[in-house]
């Protein structure tokens, strides 16, 4: 053959059908291969490449984990490795199976953590979105910054605000005043919320330290003399000179709040203060004299009671230094998760327990543990509500175990089987199985039994003070990303802020700061609390779960710590001038995302509710740092930044404030 009909045999098959299909068809698998290796921006990449350890790998899991924010891009890896570690495929990205990863892209079930890389766990708090750092960092770079104006002091009035708890306006509008409702949470409308900082009460000084204080307060700091004049022949509280004395006694406790604490264990041993019951719930509780004797049987006591006409009990309880929270049983699930307390406690308080179906008791019996226990002091001239009581607690398979006089304490079911044996139509009844126990954020109260989870989980906690760092059960039915990794990553945080808390311990000496009220905003598994614990740092903690995030409530409490459920888009149900610590870690980056909510409507938030004299601790990106210091300094606070374990060029800095009293 000639070479000029080479060429046109050759021209004629590029021009044939047949190489045009082979074409197409090599140009779609070469860009099927690129995108397996490359996906583009748009398909979620859930794991970072892998690292030369496991704990790279445990890392980005816990940045994953502990919220559903998006992670930071993956890693380049050098083009010597490119061949061997590859992210894994797109279907390993879908659904729940987030968690430890081999290099191939398979669950490993077996793997060692390695040695603990603490600023590689910074990435912990890491919440943001990578691209929204880096255009809020670009801001920073270019002198972007808001400027705030020297917030005003509200009026004298406001001293003792709650914003959700004295919206009057909103109670008038919905003709709330003769039912237990407006007790409850009505938050002020958007743009209506406090934009003043809150005044202390004249005279007020620095709260009188604990322990002293469980026995004596500054009056002037809590200036309401309504509960003394009330309750005077009780002996619940006393004026004495400058100072609210409490000297134990009152109908509750006639011979003082350690014999009846006394009475109760030698009546229920299997109580066991301190080792099998650690967590427990006062109702009503007045001035907290029962969760303040406790303390010292290693309990810890969260005390609530509503801003009623003795308004002022929470207000009292917290300035003893004691756990406590302003709420009501009205019409919605109080803010904990099911199965939180050991035991609660009721003593003459003030609630129709046996209403709308026994609605009230249902839901106390939705928070307390499976095998704990309710102790009840009654009235004791009221016979028949005694009887219905009984009736009612039968129903819903509750154990009468003990009774001596006035006092009843009953035990709850360790799991469903009286339940299920009930007869038919038995009333009440049982809850559906589609209902959420544990969801509770502005969730209605339901006359229906709570069924206990088949596994066992929330029952077989250990023993106080193991519990505390013994991975619960629970924690494998919590809603999150990881899913084998979880007890590594509850271990991991806490490390991590066993760490990090000694650190402050040694450089900022917090073991000489008195601190005892203490909030962690942002609580994850509740490791910075127990932290505090390990260091021997003599305080309480709130652990606060915000709902922008996963519901790790229910890990909390099986450790052995309280806390509550929150929406930082709100104002928290406390008292001007409640703690003395606040503890923000990743908070503003997560917050600020969300369009209701507010940098700075948070920061006035946490100046109402921070003592004079208390400290912030704000650990963040650098992306909102500048404005919470402007903010803080519009407030009267004395802000200093401060560098991270990583080093000045981290994007995660500390901010400390300080709330000077003038």
């Amino acid at each position: 053959m000639k070479p000029a009909d080479i060429v046109t045999a050759s021209v004629d098959i590029v021009k044939g059908p047949n190489f045009v299909k082979i074409a197409a068809l090599s140009l779609l698998s070469l860009s099927l291969i690129a995108l397996f290796y490359h996906p583009p921006s748009f398909i979620p990449s859930v794991v970072s490449s892998a690292s030369s350890s496991a704990v790279g790998d445990v890392t980005t899991s816990i940045s994953s984990s502990i919220s559903p924010q998006p992670s930071p891009p993956p890693t380049t890896t050098s083009s010597s490795n490119s061949s061997q570690r590859q992210p894994p495929p797109p279907w390993l990205t879908v659904g729940p199976r987030i968690g430890i990863v081999d290099e191939t892209g398979a669950m490993a079930v077996d793997f060692d953590t390695g040695e603990f890389d603490s600023s590689a766990v910074e990435e912990l708090r890491n919440l943001s979105d990578w691209r929204d750092e880096e255009k809020k960092e670009e801001n920073v770079a270019i002198g972007v910054r808001l400027k705030y104006k020297k917030y005003k002091m509200c009026e004298e009035t406001k001293s003792d605000y709650i914003p959700c708890l004295d919206n009057v306006e909103e109670i008038t509008r919905l003709n709330l005043s003769g039912s237990v409702e407006r007790f409850e949470r009505h938050c002020p409308e958007e743009g209506k919320g406090l934009n003043c900082l809150v005044p202390m009460p004249k005279g007020y000084k620095r709260s009188i330290p604990w322990p002293r204080s469980r026995d004596e307060v500054l009056f002037n700091n809590v200036p309401h003399t309504r509960l003394v004049e009330d309750k005077d022949g009780q002996n619940w509280k006393k004026k004495k000179g400058d100072k609210l004395i409490f000297p134990g006694g009152g109908s509750q406790f006639i011979h003082g709040p350690d014999e009846y604490l006394n009475q109760i264990s030698q009546m229920v041993p299997d109580i066991a203060f301190g080792q099998r019951t650690r967590v427990a719930l006062d109702i009503d509780c007045g001035v907290a004299s029962f969760a303040a004797f406790l303390l010292q049987r290693n309990v810890n006591t969260l005390s609530i009671a509503p801003k009623d006409a003795h308004e002022n009990q929470i207000q009292v309880a917290l300035e003893r230094g004691v756990p406590a929270m302003a709420a009501v049983f009205a019409s919605r699930r109080l803010l904990y998760p099911s199965q939180a307390f050991d035991l609660i406690h009721c003593s003459r308080c003030r609630i129709d327990w046996i209403r709308d179906d026994g609605i009230l008791l249902l839901e106390t019996n939705r928070m307390l543990r499976a095998g704990g226990y309710f102790v009840y002091k009654r009235e004791a001239n009221l016979q028949e509500q005694w009887r219905e009581m009984q009736d009612l607690t039968s129903r819903i398979c509750w154990e009468l175990v003990k009774k001596e006089g006035d006092i009843a304490v009953w035990q709850k079911p360790l799991n469903n089987s009286c339940y299920l044996n009930r007869d038919a139509g038995a009333q009440p009844p049982l809850c559906n199985s589609s209902d959420a126990p544990d969801n509770v954020w502005y969730v209605s109260l339901r006359a229906c039994i709570t069924l206990l989870p088949e596994n066992g989980y929330g029952a077989n906690v250990t023993t106080w003070p193991m519990r505390l760092h013994y991975p619960p059960d629970r924690l494998q039915s919590t809603i999150m990303d990881a899913s084998i990794s979880r007890k590594e990553l509850f271990k991991a945080e806490s490390k991590y802020w066993n760490e990090i808390i000694e650190s402050y311990v040694n450089a900022f000496r917090w073991k000489e700061m008195n601190f005892r009220n203490v909030m962690d905003m942002r609580a994850g598994f509740g490791g910075f609390a127990a932290a505090l614990h390990d260091l021997q740092i003599d305080c309480w903690v709130m652990n606060v779960v915000p709902v922008s995030g996963f519901n790790t409530l229910p890990v909390i409490y099986d450790r052995g710590l309280i806390g509550a459920m929150h929406d930082w888009c709100e104002p928290f149900d406390t008292y001007p001038r409640t703690y003395d610590l606040l503890h923000a870690a990743g908070l503003f980056s997560v917050e600020q995302k969300r369009h209701k909510c507010n940098i700075s409507s948070i920061m006035l938030e946490m100046d109402r509710i921070l003592r004079h004299g208390g400290i912030v601790y704000i650990r963040d990106t650098v992306s909102v740092m500048d404005e919470l210091q402007e903010i803080a300094k519009a407030m009267g606070w004395e802000p200093a930044l401060r560098d991270t374990g990583e080093g000045q060029h981290s994007i995660w800095k500390i901010l400390i404030c300080e709330k000077r009293i003038p």
